[in-house]
This record gives C-alpha cells, structure tokens and sequence, in this order.
C-alpha cells in the first residue's frame, strides 16, 4: 500500500502528518480520492532533482528558458477553468 494522506488529514493535523507519513517515505497526497501531490523528504527532493537537472553554465534566465521547448499554451479560459478545479478543495 503507498503511503497517502488526504486533503482532510493534512488540513486537520498540518505539518505533523507531513513529518510523520515522511518516516515511511514519500506521500501521497489525495484529493477527491486521487493523488494530486507527492511530497518528497529535501533528501530524495535533492537527490531526484540532481539527477535530472541539466547545468548549463553561464546562462541567463532568459537564455535558459529560450533553449528549452515551449510546452504548449493555455488560454485564460483554461486557466481560469483548472484553477477553479484546483481550488475546489
């Protein structure tokens, strides 16, 4: 079984249920009984975020973000509709 934690939970006992589900690796965390979210130890954040991290040296944000992809465009529809999504919780 993963380790989960809901919405409710993490409301009702905040940062303690992240501290204690932690103990048992990464969390979780279910929204209308599906994950939304997997919170991670900074240790396994880091160490994830290491491995997949491509270090361009000597680049501007700017230049950074030009040299990757464009991912797709939303418009403020969409936006507006996934945020209402996310927020009704």
């Amino acid at each position: 079984m993963e380790n989960t934690l809901t919405v409710a939970e993490l409301k009702r006992r905040g940062a303690a249920a992240i501290e204690d589900g932690l103990e048992h690796g990464p969390i979780h965390l279910l929204k209308h009984n599906k994950t939304a979210a997997v919170v991670l130890s900074e240790a396994d954040y880091r160490r994830l975020a290491g491995e997949h991290r491509k270090k361009i040296p000597g680049l501007t944000a700017m230049q950074w973000l030009l040299a990757h992809p464009d991912t797709g465009r939303l418009g403020k529809r969409e936006i507006d509709r996934r945020l209402r999504n996310d927020r009704d919780w």
